[in-house]
């Protein structure tokens, strides 16, 4: 049996339909109709990835997000009927990693399955076999693509995949202005398309968790109309 997958959706039909097409890439799925029992087993079983339904019946998914988020990194999909931009940008703040929309195809979602955790999996690996180019230092910031981690004037900072890549992207081109279709073409490895939030609310959640002042950041600083910087 595969990676270990969470899906929490309290529509059994939806829930079982996904069951089914994981199953069938020998997935291992653990299936829950509610928060309260999910965060139960990701605190007891060694989670891969979650997928999340935004609409819950004890506390929504949102909430759910940010509680996994406090404690653990794999990757997180959000699963939900409601399309608004405000939704996503809420999701994707609250630290999950991508976003799915129902109804949906399964087909998509096994493939963005698949891609998180591949990326996941890259991200996490301690060896990378160019250790003098691993390590970024910039007044006070240390990141570390060998270990996957990072720290602020000594404190660790807890990132998500996605996250650490954003930065550690920005770091190696320091002092060069990067796109946001650049970043997300490159951290994300798809086709950016216009109006996409994604990136911005990614820089915003990494500037919350390295208490960015919002005008004056110490680090990754907005060039209005063009993309982001760490100088």
């Amino acid at each position: 049996m595969g990676d270990s997958i969470l899906i929490v959706d309290d529509e059994q039909e939806i829930a079982d339909l996904v069951e089914v097409y994981l199953r069938n890439e020998n997935y291992r799925v653990l299936k829950f109709y509610n928060a309260t029992d999910a965060l139960q087993c990701v605190k007891a079983e060694k989670i891969s990835l979650a997928i999340l339904d935004v609409m819950l019946p004890d506390i929504d998914g949102f909430s759910l997000c940010q509680k996994i988020r406090q404690d653990y990194l794999f990757p997180i999909i959000m699963l939900t009927a409601r399309v608004e931009d405000a939704d996503k940008i809420t999701g994707l703040t609250f630290g999950a990693d991508d976003y799915i929309t129902k109804p949906f195809n399964p087909l998509e979602l096994m493939a963005r399955v698949k891609t998180q955790l591949r990326r996941y999996t890259r991200y996490n690996t301690a060896e990378t076999g160019h250790p003098e180019t691993d390590e970024k230092y910039i007044r006070g910031l240390h990141i570390s693509r060998a270990s996957h981690k990072c720290s602020l004037d000594g404190k660790e900072l807890s990132l998500t995949p996605i996250e650490f890549n954003i930065l550690w992207y920005l770091c190696e081109r320091q002092g060069n202005v990067v796109s946001s279709e650049e970043l997300f073409e490159n951290v994300w490895g798809e086709k950016f398309w216009d109006n996409n939030n994604t990136v911005m609310a990614h820089i915003a959640r990494l500037r919350e968790k390295m208490n960015e002042p919002a005008r004056k950041p110490r680090f990754i600083k907005t060039v209005w109309g063009v993309g982001y910087t760490i100088e």
